[in-house]
């Protein structure tokens, strides 16, 4: 219970960056599925609940990555990155790790220095 009630703090940026990116993945997921059952099982109405719902957390995932950039000042390239990596699908994750592993995530990357990334 204890890594669940930590996953669903969001009492700093990162914190709520990681979640958002997160959900921004899931609901590609669905949204994945629910492609295959429109255009493999013709059920053409099968992408509407999960379209609307992965629309509205891609939009929340670029206000997050806008406001996180800036708290956490990050550079124009650190930006671009987060913001180019809601495209394809799973890339939001794929950005969080970097980030954390590269230190642009503050208190979830351990302590270690941002690595600058040309701007």
């Amino acid at each position: 219970m204890g890594t669940m009630s930590q996953f669903l703090d969001l009492s700093t940026p990162a914190k709520r960056f990681r979640l958002v990116a997160v959900l921004e993945a899931i609901t590609w997921l669905a949204l994945l599925i629910a492609m295959f059952f429109k255009w493999v099982l013709g059920h053409t109405e099968a992408v509407a609940v999960p379209g609307m719902v992965h629309g509205i957390v891609f939009v929340l995932f670029v206000l997050v990555s806008l406001v996180t950039a800036v708290q956490l000042r990050w550079r124009v390239g650190v930006t671009a990155l987060a913001l180019v990596s809601s495209i394809p699908p799973f890339g939001t994750l794929v950005f969080e790790w970097w980030a954390q592993r590269n230190g642009h995530l503050a208190e979830l990357s351990d302590g270690q220095t941002p690595q600058r990334l040309a701007a």
